[in-house]
């Protein structure tokens, strides 16, 4: 991937500049874990720093449920926003891209470059819309281990993610157990509570009882299933943020000095969701989204270890930070100390930091001194032992 060396004045500091992605094609079949096959499919990638002559320094960045390959810098000289974590990722930030080589990735399944229901099926040559597989936490990690051995990485420094990101990092360390030395799980959990279940499962019905969702064949009729995507955004949207901090934003700030007695928007925060829901019906598809949230319903890799977060833990390697916010209640800190109890008990060496935060879930993407300043000091740790 190429990064300009001229950067503008307002990516001269701390950023990686403009950053082209590129698009990597793989006619190995990949076996999902559901029994189909992909008999071939790509990955759009970003990388930022320079990997090392030893290859020792390569950290993989995997994305939450609406994220993508874009982690950091700019893609055009007329962006307004950078890549979705470039508060982390950069020269001199936390994680410094003067000393680690950062890989980015769009996940298999997504709508933003990698093989998904926007593809073209080689088989139909139509778009696979509702035909596209359902794919699993597990698949993503053998999609990655394919790309890593694209990119002659034998061992990642670290697997870092937030979310659905953390998930992966968790399901690496345990799958893949000599392929990393460090995962890094932040407003995590070992797998998805009742309730989380059942607020994915409100939203994809949205999408789905949308009239012009087509049965997922939406694009082939020309049509979006917009009030669906929309709405599953809106409600996916307040769990993301905390009480507090939406109270302090909005209150119940009007946009108008009198009631309207109608059922337009009135308060702010009614603003701000259907303005946040309309940006994401521009931006994503429908059955990624669809397909990402089952993803997440899966994810229990004790599973695969008669229900024993213990036993699953035990295969680890790697050493592990995890990291949890107070306000965070989709994700909540009972959920990181359920894997650090597990770590604990199975002896495996872990740095657990509980974080307050009026951020709510989101807060894992937000500017904080003390959250960034842990992972500065533990990326710190992990560059000592490149020398």
């Amino acid at each position: 991937m190429r990064i300009e060396k001229e950067k503008p004045d307002r990516y001269a500091i701390n950023s990686v500049g403009i950053v082209t992605p590129q698009k990597y094609t793989f006619d190995t079949p990949l076996k999902l874990q559901n029994g189909q096959t992909l008999p071939q499919f790509e990955l759009m990638v970003e990388t930022y720093g320079t990997l090392n002559a030893k290859k020792n320094n390569a950290l993989l960045i995997c994305h939450a449920l609406s994220g993508n390959h874009h982690v950091a810098g700019y893609h055009s000289h007329t962006d307004k926003y950078p890549g979705w974590w470039d508060n982390m990722v950069g020269p001199g930030k936390p994680v410094d891209t003067d000393q680690f080589f950062v890989v980015g990735l769009n996940n298999l399944g997504g709508c933003h470059g990698s093989s998904g229901p926007l593809s073209i099926d080689p088989q139909t040559k139509q778009p696979y819309g509702a035909n596209f597989p359902l794919v699993t936490v597990k698949d993503w990690v053998n999609s990655q281990l394919m790309l890593a051995d694209r990119l002659g990485i034998k061992q990642w420094a670290a697997v870092m993610g937030g979310s659905l990101g953390g998930m992966q990092a968790l399901q690496w360390a345990i799958d893949q157990p000599e392929k990393l030395r460090h995962a890094l799980i932040i407003a995590s959990a070992p797998k998805l509570s009742t309730q989380n279940i059942a607020f994915n499962d409100v939203a994809r019905q949205a999408i789905l009882t949308d009239p012009d969702f087509c049965q997922g064949h939406y694009q082939r009729q020309n049509l979006l299933p917009r009030r669906g995507l929309r709405i599953a955004r809106m409600m996916g949207h307040i769990t993301y943020l905390a009480e507090d901090g939406l109270g302090k934003k909005f209150g119940r700030q009007m946009q108008q000095d009198q009631y309207q007695y109608d059922y337009n928007s009135e308060f702010a925060v009614e603003s701000y969701l259907r303005y946040q829901g309309e940006k994401f019906a521009d931006a994503f598809d429908a059955n990624s989204y669809l397909l990402m949230t089952k993803a997440l319903d899966y994810f229990d890799p004790a599973r695969d270890y008669d229900g024993d977060l213990v036993k699953a833990v035990e295969q680890i390697q790697a050493k592990t930070f995890i990291a949890s916010f107070s306000s965070d209640w989709r994700f909540s800190p009972q959920r990181s100390r359920e894997l650090l109890d597990a770590l604990v008990a199975a002896n495996k060496p872990v740095q657990y930091i509980a974080l307050e935060s009026a951020n709510g879930h989101d807060a894992f993407l937000m500017d904080d001194p003390h959250y960034q300043s842990a992972i500065r000091i533990y990326f710190n740790r992990i560059a000592q032992e490149l020398v």
